[in-house]
């Protein structure tokens, strides 16, 4: 990894003029109404389409010093209604030291004006390969409410808003535009016009998490900053795929495997969703 990738200095906010913004999203302005298309999710800075892989390389912290990390990010073609609103189903895997440490699923809808909002998540967490908790949480649910994944004009100076808010599980990240137009390299290839979002929970001052942005790809790297940080995980895109049919059915069965293991461990939260549904969209 070149120099560009340095794991442990926070890139500083960059205070650039721009064009009047779009007036900028928040979690009050969620409504059901606005989702006419919402699985279409074309985002520029987090484009989803089914079949789509991302790969993340780099290292955290596991309580007794630096270990490799590795991250795989995949777009499947299933859908989850949600609230009467049609998400996209991500399938997320996250390696430890070589070991699967969490596996989750994730929904996503883009609104009528192009912007990301997150409804829910089923996670797995594992120690030593058994599942030891899976903190869920689904829009409309137990007190659950959608937030903004991604703005359609992220810009500075803008108010934060929520990514989500689940009080049973104690989710109540936000998150605010940090920077806009650095240029930024990972192994991948080296990116200009690269957006920052910094990523907090307000009852945990003094942690950050820094993701970049490249238009028309999504997140390339993950940072942080703050002085009681204490996973310091940092990730660089490696790789991006377009998996084939083959690949994508198999990224299919995984996720809807996950669904059958909510349904069974989470039952009072879970068990009040629909389940997936296949969109039938074929892979490259």
């Amino acid at each position: 990894m070149s120099a560009c990738t340095n794991d442990t200095t926070p890139v500083p906010p960059v205070d650039t003029p721009s064009e009047a913004p779009v007036e900028p999203v928040t979690e009050a302005d969620f409504g059901a109404a606005t989702f006419t298309d919402p699985t279409a999710v074309d985002n520029a800075w987090s484009p989803l389409v089914p079949g789509t892989q991302l790969v993340y390389l780099g290292k955290v912290n596991d309580g007794k010093g630096r270990v490799a990390h590795r991250v795989v990010f995949t777009v499947t073609d299933l859908t989850k209604v949600i609230d009467g609103i049609e998400t996209v189903v991500i399938w997320d895997r996250d390696f430890t030291g070589g070991e699967l440490v969490e596996a989750e699923i994730a929904f996503f809808g883009q609104d009528d004006s192009g912007n990301i909002w997150l409804f829910g998540e089923y996670p797995e967490e594992y120690e030593e390969g058994k599942l030891v908790d899976a903190p869920t949480w689904i829009h409309g649910l137990a007190g659950a409410e959608a937030g903004v994944f991604m703005r359609v004009d992220p810009q500075l100076q803008t108010p934060d808003y929520a990514n989500g808010l689940a009080p049973e599980v104690g989710f109540t990240d936000r998150a605010t535009v940090h920077s806009t137009g650095i240029e930024n390299c990972v192994p991948y290839q080296c990116f200009g016009d690269v957006l920052v979002i910094d990523e907090y929970n307000p009852d945990e001052p003094g942690k950050h998490q820094l993701k970049y942005y490249a238009p028309g790809v999504g997140n390339i790297r993950v940072g942080w900053a703050g002085p009681k940080e204490k996973d310091k995980e940092v990730l660089f895109l490696v790789e991006v795929r377009q998996l084939d049919d083959a690949a994508l059915a198999e990224a299919r069965e995984a996720a809807l495997a996950l669904e059958a293991s909510a349904y069974d461990f989470s039952p009072d939260m879970y068990g009040h969703t629909s389940p997936l549904q296949t969109t039938g969209s074929a892979g490259g």
